[in-house]
């Protein structure tokens, strides 16, 4: 099943996050993911948002984020991503085709 990951992100190094970013998607695309949004500047329509940046990505199951997010050429990346900005990451699961 599909699943979904977001992620809500407050800037604290700009330096460090770009590093990050500019490597990004060299290993984001071998593990099957899609980019499917990232916006420094999303529509707050209801309630207060204290980030600077959303990215939503999707992933054919579980299984393929995990392998992703837990990579040993993720993780080596990632120490930018978490030296750049606070984030909240959620993990969202689709819906089932109905049957």
């Amino acid at each position: 099943m599909t699943v979904y990951a977001i992620a809500q992100l407050k800037m604290t190094d700009r330096a460090a996050y770009d590093r990050y970013q500019a490597r990004f998607f060299g290993v984001f695309k071998k593990y099957g993911g899609k980019l499917l949004a990232a916006d420094e500047h999303p529509r707050v329509l209801e309630g207060a948002w204290p980030h600077d940046k959303l990215v939503m990505m999707s992933f054919p199951d579980e299984a393929a984020f995990f392998a992703f997010s837990n990579a040993p050429d993720y993780e080596d990346i990632s120490r930018d991503r978490k030296a750049g900005a606070q984030a909240t990451v959620l993990l969202v699961r689709g819906f089932a085709p109905a049957g």
